[in-house]
Formats: C-alpha cells, structure tokens, sequence
C-alpha cells in the first residue's frame, strides 16, 4: 500500500514505516500529524485517484525530528562591472515517518 501526498508545495509517494524530510511543520518532536491533501491511494490493484484529492483519505505521520539543511551558496556576478552579491541559505525541514494510510 502506498500513497501520494502534497505538503509544502511538493508531492511524495509514501508506504507505512517510511521516513522522509518536507517543509517544515510546526509540531512537537514526537506528535503525531495528519496530512489530508492526499492525492492518490493505491492498495494492490485497487487505486483511488482524487479529483484533486481523495474523498477521505488521510496519512497520519510521527514527527522524528526538526532541522536545517546544508548551506546553499547564491553567488550573483558581473564580469567587468565591479559586481558581485554572495548569499547563503539553510532550509529548515521536520523529518517524519509514516505510521498508517487510508483511503477513507
């Protein structure tokens, strides 16, 4: 069984037990989230596509842990101009492993 969900602005294909790093989401280490924008729900040859999502469905997740990603280097540059601007950036993430699906 698997399942495809957006948060943050991205789509993720998750089964139960898996573990992956979205966009940050504010919740205790440890608490437990329900994602509802659920996309699609696939168990064996039944799938349930949504319109844009699935009547229902719902994936429920254990947040692991809250970070930051490494550093990003933006470097804007003109040759012979005398210019040249540096940036940094660190995205700030929430792991979370998934504990259960359904379809609703």
């Amino acid at each position: 069984m698997y399942a495809v969900i957006q948060t943050g602005g991205k789509q993720y294909r998750v089964a139960p037990g898996s573990s992956l790093r979205v966009e940050k989401i504010e919740a205790e280490t440890g608490a437990s989230v329900e994602l509802d924008k659920v996309l699609l729900v696939a168990d064996g040859d039944d799938i349930k596509v949504g319109a844009p999502y699935v009547d229902g469905g719902k994936v429920t997740a254990t947040v692991k842990s809250h970070g930051r990603a490494s550093k990003v280097k933006i470097i804007k540059f003109r040759r012979r101009k005398h210019h040249m601007k540096k940036q940094g950036h660190r995205q700030f993430f929430t792991e979370i492993e998934v504990t259960g699906i359904s379809a609703g």
